[in-house]
């Protein structure tokens, strides 16, 4: 069905969609780089993505080609043309949320639209289940309906990312609350330099920081493959990587703000040793690494996920 649309160069042209470095924007125009992102983040059985910055929608194509249904969340109003189009060629499958992602709940979003799948764990339940349920009204648009709490549903979010808003967008996610999420998978393009940075453990000292540690506690991340600069329209300044991130169910107990507090202070001084970079938190910073067992002449880059869980549950407790 995709080959029924227009040419994404085409669209580009008549909706003069020019990428704009304000909003982040490198389109993707390569086919068979997009069907590649799409097969990272299958299969679609049972499952919603939600993509952040769909742009004129040459993702958006390929996840939907390959079965997936999809909530598309684009803050630029000038790509909501080009991605209706998209939708009527995919009736009820395409769901396009005009907003700025740093400022919308993306589980609150799915909770809201996701679809209707007939549950398959309770063979009994699988008749019942397949029946519209009068109570609940569907989008005209989309043929979603709000999910219900038997979470038959499970969603992931795939997305080449604003390259200005990427990173906040990640941290904002795995800090979540309630968690976990109700997303299983997050495959996602970043610049490479700042995927290294996510991958990152105390043994890659140079990329090691309070991104890799906010990751590294809910979530396993792992770079599946980079994507050269003439991929893109305009084509960026560095390479991207495709990074696949698997939430934890059960991470560490650990206040996600007192978290962010500590890796802050830690990496916010990386070169000073812990027990001076600390003091910036207001508190008695020797106290508290003695609460987290934790030596005061060690940098940041040197500690652990499970030691800065430490330290952040012993802030909570001060």
């Amino acid at each position: 069905m995709v080959d029924a649309l227009p040419p994404l160069r085409e669209v580009v042209a008549r909706y003069g969609l020019d990428a704009r470095k304000s909003l982040g924007q490198n389109f993707l125009f390569d086919l068979n780089l997009t069907a590649r992102i799409a097969r990272a983040a299958g299969p679609f059985d049972d499952t919603i993505i939600v993509e952040i910055g769909p742009g004129p929608g040459g993702l958006t194509r390929a996840l939907l080609e390959q079965g997936a249904r999809v909530i598309a969340v684009e803050r630029d109003p000038r790509c909501l043309p080009a991605l209706e189009e998209i939708a009527a060629y995919y009736p009820g499958r395409l769901t396009i949320v005009e907003g700025d992602a740093l400022e919308i709940d993306v589980a609150a979003l799915v909770r809201s639209y996701a679809p209707v799948i007939p549950d398959a764990r309770v063979a009994g339940d699988r008749e019942s289940s397949e029946k519209p349920d009068s109570s609940v009204a569907l989008d005209s648009r989309s043929g979603l309906r709000p999910v219900g709490n038997d979470n038959r549903a499970c969603a992931r979010i795939c997305a080449n990312l604003p390259y200005n808003v990427a990173t906040a967008l990640l941290a904002k996610w795995i800090a979540a609350e309630p968690w976990p999420s109700v997303f299983d998978r997050y495959v996602l393009m970043f610049q490479k330099e700042v995927a290294l940075r996510i991958v990152a453990t105390p043994k890659e000292r140079a990329d090691y920081g309070r991104l890799a540690v906010l990751c590294g506690w809910r979530a396993k991340a792992r770079i599946l493959f980079d994507v050269s600069p003439a991929a893109f329209t305009p084509p960026p300044k560095v390479t991207s990587s495709v990074i696949e991130l698997t939430p934890n169910p059960t991470p560490l107990h650990c206040d996600p703000r007192a978290l962010s507090r500590v890796t802050q202070a830690a990496f916010g001084q990386r070169r000073k040793m812990l027990r001076q970079s600390l003091k910036s938190l207001g508190v008695d910073a020797s106290a508290l690494l003695a609460a987290a067992g934790i030596e005061g002449t060690k940098r940041a880059e040197e500690i652990d996920v499970a030691g800065f869980v430490a330290l952040a549950n012993a802030l909570s407790a001060q």
